[in-house]
């Protein structure tokens, strides 16, 4: 179900993408999506593969009727080449095998053939888009393999929105797989787009597993974190967002602590249920899990934390209530040791 889910976010999250990218091609915007990475496409583009949609410059040496320009068409073929009936098959060669089959073509019809061929125009590999929690949405041309970990420079590095997660979305089969990539060149079945997801973690500890190469026409999402909420009687009231396995003693002390008058023994947490609009509370003892004799609390994405005061005559708050009552009376107890209001939310 989760899978789901996260396609159907994922699809979102293109469509949603493909708009902005519209958008931003307008006058009227300023912050254009970068088109291509010239230093990412350039490098190794000699074992560069032709495909479907390729243009390919031919020139026979004293023979200016049997030069032209031709395209790779749908099939992977040259088949509109001058004077030769049978096609000349590009899909997955370099030009210099095609090269050499369109020589031993002409030469049933010249003696020593001179053929040239360039490769004018790449057209056959769709770029690949990454958008979500980086720097700058990026296009990359994929002339060459490229690494997941290349597409992730190029967009400048992860915002500090990022969830912990990288999902890529094939929307295009492998064209010219190599020995053991047969599986990924099998044509891709619309209800069941292939998504692999990557931890951002792993990525950077430099695991093989989570650098693959990412195809021409891959969707990249570097997914973005959703918040909890913490309230009440701690340091800095506030926002936080919520990446992997974030617990609850950490969620507090990333919010500065708990405040001296804070009920520690029971902080309530406000979960929505899900499918409905009511909520549950979760009470949690921290005192408990300081004193390891309880496990940490694992955090769910919109979680509210309510840390809320103790009372005045409570065990930790007796002193303060005390001097207050010595230096004061009651109405100093209680502004020694009043409800704190949050002056501030920070993200």
């Amino acid at each position: 179900m989760k899978v789901k889910q996260s396609l159907v976010l994922v699809i979102g999250f293109v469509c949603m993408f493909g708009v902005s990218v519209y958008a931003q091609e307008t006058p009227q915007t300023s912050a254009p999506v970068a088109p291509q990475s010239p230093g990412i496409d350039v490098q190794g583009i000699k074992t560069y593969l032709l495909g479907p949609g390729d243009v390919l410059d031919i020139r026979v040496f004293g023979q200016p009727e049997l030069s032209s320009t031709v395209a790779v068409d749908g099939d992977g073929n040259l088949s509109s080449l001058p004077f030769l009936e049978a096609p000349i098959k590009a899909k997955c060669r370099s030009e210099k095998d095609v090269q050499k089959d369109i020589t031993a073509a002409y030469a049933k019809f010249i003696n020593n053939p001179q053929v040239s061929v360039r490769i004018s125009e790449r057209n056959s590999r769709q770029p690949a888009t990454v958008f979500g929690a980086v720097r700058q949405a990026t296009r990359v041309e994929m002339k060459r393999k490229v690494r997941l970990n290349e597409l992730m420079a190029v967009s400048g590095g992860f915002t500090e929105r990022a969830a912990g997660t990288i999902q890529i979305l094939h929307t295009e089969p492998l064209m010219c797989p190599e020995p053991g990539e047969e599986a990924e060149a099998t044509p891709i079945d619309g209800t069941k787009i292939p998504l692999q997801i990557i931890k951002i973690s792993e990525l950077r500890a430099g695991l093989p597993d989570a650098n693959p190469f990412i195809r021409p026409g891959d969707y990249v999402l570097v997914t973005e974190a959703e918040p909890v909420y913490v309230t009440g009687a701690v340091l800095s009231p506030g926002g936080l967002y919520l990446r992997d396995q974030l617990m609850l003693s950490r969620a507090l002390a990333m919010v500065g602590g708990a405040r001296k008058e804070a009920k520690l023994n029971d902080v309530r947490i406000y979960r929505q249920v899900p499918g409905s609009a009511n909520q549950e509370v979760i009470h949690v003892d921290v005192t408990a899990i300081k004193k390891n004799l309880k496990p940490d609390f694992l955090l769910q994405a919109y979680d509210v934390i309510e840390v809320s005061e103790a009372g005045m005559f409570s065990s930790s708050r007796i002193g303060s209530t005390l001097v207050g009552a010595l230096t004061g009376g009651i109405t100093g107890a209680i502004s020694t040791t009043g409800t704190y209001l949050p002056s501030r939310i920070i993200y």
